[in-house]
């Protein structure tokens, strides 16, 4: 059995912490500051075993030297920001897999939001830790990449199993239903999902973990290719990366 617990950080973020009790495994996902992440531990007795991180930006990764001065856990990343996130004991790229207690780990380069992102899998359990590449009903900005390649990225993550629970790095769920609904109001599982993030914001509860299959269904980042979608934004026909950067554009610019 593997746990995964979401820890509110700063403004928005969210770290994922994982424990696999039967193979004594605590690890961190994008710890972006230490606090939480201390508090969490010590409140439950267990001992930080490994750090992973998706990307450089400081939000993600600010709290973790003062976690590994704690515990020397090793710090896992992707091999693309090896010259950007200090002294990774362990640098992955795309096909990629390691262990991690009793999951089998693949490794997906996703550059856009940054040019060196990787997400994280765990096959067995189907959990994808998909930093700020994928997030519920949206995706990340291009602070780095190109539309293209941001439309690359969410399609190595598309396929993956429907019951695949995303966890990614914002709470920013709301804002983008908003969006989603301005280009895509008839869409019947996106109201549907609407529902529910109003029901748990409502209750200040994380609308992370999404399903996978609710993404592919509701989320316009991930339906650049649906025809109708490319209609309602006037590009009928159109190729999907240039549907997508029609999408990623609107978004930027979206004001409700």
């Amino acid at each position: 059995m593997v746990e995964v617990h979401v820890v509110p950080a700063l403004t928005d973020n969210y770290i994922h912490i994982i424990h696999d009790a039967p193979h004594g495994v605590t690890a961190v996902v994008d710890p972006g500051e230490a606090g939480p992440v201390r508090a969490f531990l010590d409140a439950r007795g267990w001992r930080l075993t490994h750090v992973l991180a998706t990307h450089h930006h400081g939000d993600h990764i600010g709290g973790i030297t003062d976690l590994r001065a704690d515990s020397h856990a090793p710090l896992i990343g992707p091999r693309a920001e090896m010259e950007r996130i200090p002294e990774m004991s362990a640098t992955y790229g795309e096909g990629d897999s390691f262990t991690l207690g009793g999951q089998t780990v693949r490794v997906f380069d996703t550059p856009g939001h940054t040019r060196g992102h990787c997400a994280f899998y765990f096959e067995e359990a189907h959990l994808l830790f998909s930093g700020d590449t994928l997030f519920s009903l949206g995706c990340g900005r291009l602070f780095e990449g190109t539309p293209a390649q941001m439309w690359d990225s969410l399609l190595k993550l598309r396929p993956l199993p429907g019951d695949t629970r995303v966890y990614c790095g914002h709470e920013y769920t709301s804002g983008n239903v908003r969006f989603a609904l301005s280009i895509d109001p008839d869409n019947a599982a996106l109201k549907a999902r609407a529902e529910e993030v109003a029901h748990l914001r409502a209750r200040n509860l994380p609308t992370i973990p999404s399903r996978l299959s609710d993404e592919r269904a509701a989320n316009p980042f991930l339906r650049a290719d649906d025809p109708d979608l490319a209609a309602r934004m006037g590009l009928a026909g159109a190729d999907p990366a240039s549907v997508f950067a029609a999408i990623r554009k609107a978004k930027d610019d979206f004001r409700g």
